[in-house]
């Protein structure tokens, strides 16, 4: 009786042990506040991405019951990034007039829609010309809709850039007259009339706490190095210039993904691309990108021949990161992670998401703590050297074999 009272006292300390494995695996935690619904949004703080990989693939959510028996539970991560809907509205183009004033180019909307861009491709590939739109319902009276918005294409050896988009607020006008003020006469290969609908991203603005401003002049090149408080998932970039002229630079953003140590010794900084673009004076100079985990950000401008552009200030942001959790079993939840070692976890969320509830109450994560891991005692062998047990043997043997031939000499 008492040998299986023994038994279920060890099996019981083996459970609890594997349970509390699970959990040892990783390196931080946080207990998630009392869970009494079935769905929660976590909302993932800034300072927890200092401590997991890369491609959070190391995020678990566990749960302690009454019992000591450890479950997890699934999540679907979310990124909440902006929303894009773009519907193409049927048009055609009436005709195209060319006076000493310029050019008009006239669209008809067959359907009342209501349309608020127009894409426009021209033959020309350099060109600046300011245009003015204009909307009517029977070709008699017109509405100013947009004045002097200016469009522009350069093409050369060192770039491919196009602002020939209007965009502008929603109406709804059988008709659309584009004024082209120039003296040449524009020949318009395409056109796309939309009615594009955006819901803004939810962004976590990021403190920055180092920003130095290299001018190259050598290689003609300004280097932008930006520092963040933490690591942190970036999206978003704007910088701000301090010029009232026209200007128009190409760009590229990266950040530090690793260093290596040459041989001399010195560490060598490896960046990898966020993304590219244009700096220029027409367009917001507003930069995205895929979610990347980063902290130490590189912005390279192109100055050409021109002078460097006084950058006033950097903004930088990052979707806001949560995980859509279903709890079903009660206990007391813990938010882990930091083990290099995990892989992206597979859920029947990833593929059934459409049953998740469109309106859930969002929870923080309690204060990261450090899991102390418990180590184990290993019973070491009494003979760890193979050379002491081999000797050990030989004495045996000898002094087996002089029992065995003193007894054989006495009989």
């Amino acid at each position: 009786m008492k040998k299986k009272i023994n038994f279920i006292k060890l099996f019981i300390v083996l459970f609890v042990f594997k349970s509390q494995a699970q959990i040892n695996q990783y390196t931080y935690k946080s207990v998630l506040p009392d869970i009494a619904d079935t769905w929660y949004a976590i909302y993932l703080p800034e300072d927890m991405f200092d401590r997991v990989s890369p491609d959070l693939s190391d995020i678990r959510i566990y749960g302690i019951t009454n019992k000591k028996d450890t479950i997890e539970a699934p999540y679907l991560l979310r990124l909440k990034s902006e929303k894009v809907s773009e519907k193409g509205i049927p048009f055609s183009v009436l005709n195209t007039v060319y006076n000493d004033n310029g050019t008009y180019i006239t669209l008809k909307i067959p359907s009342k829609q209501s349309v608020n861009q127009i894409l426009l491709d021209f033959e020309k590939p350099n060109f600046d010309w300011l245009i003015k739109l204009e909307g009517s319902q029977d070709l008699k009276e017109w509405y100013t809709i947009e004045k002097d918005y200016r469009i522009l294409s350069i093409k050369n050896e060192y770039t491919d850039y196009q602002f020939t988009t209007l965009r502008f607020p929603e109406t709804v006008y059988n008709y659309y007259r584009i004024h082209i003020n120039s003296k040449e006469k524009p020949v318009l290969q395409s056109a796309k009339v939309i009615r594009y609908k955006e819901e803004s991203a939810d962004y976590q603005k990021y403190d920055v706490t180092d920003f130095a401003v290299q001018n190259q002049n050598d290689i003609k090149k300004t280097v932008i190095d930006i520092t963040l408080k933490n690591s942190v998932p970036v999206s978003y970039i704007y910088l701000e210039t301090e010029h009232a002229f026209d200007y128009y630079r190409v760009l590229s953003i990266k950040y530090l993904a690793d260093s290596i140590k040459t041989r001399s010794g010195i560490w060598k900084p490896l960046y990898q691309e966020l993304t590219s673009g244009v700096l220029s004076s027409v367009e917001e100079n507003v930069f995205t990108c895929t979610s990347t985990i980063a902290k130490k950000i590189r912005i390279t401008i192109d100055n050409y021949d021109n002078q460097p552009l006084k950058i006033g200030k950097v903004v930088v942001k990052g979707y806001k990161h949560e995980l859509v959790a279903r709890f079903t079993t009660p206990a007391t939840y813990y938010i882990v992670y930091g083990n290099k070692k995990a892989k992206k976890p597979v859920y029947d969320l990833n593929y059934l998401s459409a049953k998740i509830p469109e309106k859930i109450s969002t929870i923080t994560p309690g204060k990261a703590q450090v899991i102390n891991f418990e180590k184990s005692t290993i019973v070491q062998p009494l003979f760890v050297n193979k050379i002491w047990l081999w000797s050990i043997m030989v004495i045996v043997i000898l002094v087996l074999g002089g029992f065995t031939l003193s007894m054989m000499k006495k009989q």
